[in-house]
């Protein structure tokens, strides 16, 4: 069955990507763009995953979970430049806060469920958990802060544009800094030695020239299909009367987040959870000290600006991730439970996104 899925992969990976760029340029029905744009970014995103660890399996764990991470969130950071580019800045910051909460909770949630299911207590490095933890924690309050000296102080435009390129910029520093420290000056004591033997005997799909290839073939395709996606998304507020803060949080940032959900809990049912837990809380941690700051500056290159201020409900949403997400974590054991109450959470919140 999983050879015969692997066969049809790429056919349909193809087909999907063919049916989406002919929806859009031929200008088909909105509902048939949004449904094969949809699927395309499902596929690609696929091939995104697979290429990543593929890539990963040349790299090492620490780099290969970092690239996974970025290439991962190509999807989210291209898809956000063409909403940007639209002038959809609160959609942006919904999918940003949508992909932070959707790692944290949806893609770690499930890898501890299916790995502890399958493993039943898995292990990882307590000190690289304890570290993402005060890493997130920073990223909360580097998004909450500059929110209510704004929102408070009423802030003209120009000073909390001012406000946001400052603090992007810190957290960008901070990002780059944590990167040195991650890959070179402490990588032995972040290094995850416990579940390095489950990888013995395996072998990746493609050899390395091939897999670095194909990352920027999947890279270029989820490109596209992100441009297409975007055009169609005023069918979901049109015809289902969806906010744009709930298609922001949950639908553009699920689609877009594909790729990480396949691979993290691919490597958790394996029982390589550090790599998921990199994958999974790398992610986040990118999305919310790199990606988010990258695009305020990004935004400059457009007519109208975005700014880094998040919205109460934004702010409390990822507030309450990190901290169930670091409560779970810390002690550098997982079981299925511990997913259990990660996807409660994640429940919790999309019922409260879908009534605003």
């Amino acid at each position: 069955m999983k050879w015969a899925l692997n066969k049809l992969f790429f056919p349909l990976m193809f087909v999907f990507f063919a049916l989406s760029g002919l929806a859009y340029y031929l200008h088909w029905p909105s509902g048939m763009q949004l449904a094969f744009s949809v699927a395309a970014i499902l596929f690609t995103a696929g091939f995104l995953g697979r290429a990543t660890e593929s890539v990963a399996y040349y790299a090492g764990q620490r780099l290969g979970g970092f690239l996974n991470a970025t290439f991962g969130n190509a999807a989210e950071l291209i898809i956000a430049i063409f909403l940007i580019k639209e002038g959809f800045f609160d959609m942006v910051k919904a999918s940003l806060t949508g992909a932070i909460i959707g790692n944290l909770l949806l893609v770690l949630g499930i890898s501890k469920l299916a790995g502890g299911l399958k493993h039943k207590v898995q292990h990882f490095n307590s000190h690289l958990a304890g570290q993402n933890a005060s890493l997130m924690l920073l990223a909360v309050i580097a998004l909450a802060i500059p929110a209510i000296f704004v929102k408070t102080e009423h802030f003209p435009a120009a000073e909390t544009m001012n406000v946001s390129l400052i603090v992007a910029g810190f957290l960008i520093a901070a990002y780059f800094g944590w990167l040195i420290y991650s890959m070179f000056t402490h990588k032995d004591l972040l290094e995850d030695h416990i579940d390095t033997h489950v990888s013995h005997g395996e072998e990746p799909q493609w050899s390395r020239g091939v897999s670095i290839l194909f990352l920027l073939a999947a890279t270029v395709m989820v490109a596209f299909v992100s441009e297409w996606l975007v055009h169609t998304l005023d069918v979901f507020t049109a015809r289902f009367g969806w906010s744009e803060l709930f298609i922001g949080a949950f639908v553009v940032a699920i689609v877009g987040n594909a790729a990480e959900h396949s691979a993290a809990v691919m490597l958790a049912m394996k029982n390589k959870m550090g790599a998921a837990m990199e994958i999974a809380v790398g992610s986040s941690l990118q999305i919310a000290l790199f990606v988010a700051p990258a695009l305020v500056f990004i935004s400059l290159l457009f007519v109208k600006q975005m700014d880094l201020i998040f919205t109460t409900i934004e702010l409390a949403a990822i507030a309450v991730s990190v901290l169930i997400a670091n409560s779970t974590s810390r002690d550098g054991s997982s079981t299925w439970f511990e997913g259990v109450l990660l996807l409660t959470v994640y429940c919790i919140l999309g019922v409260c996104f879908y009534f605003v």
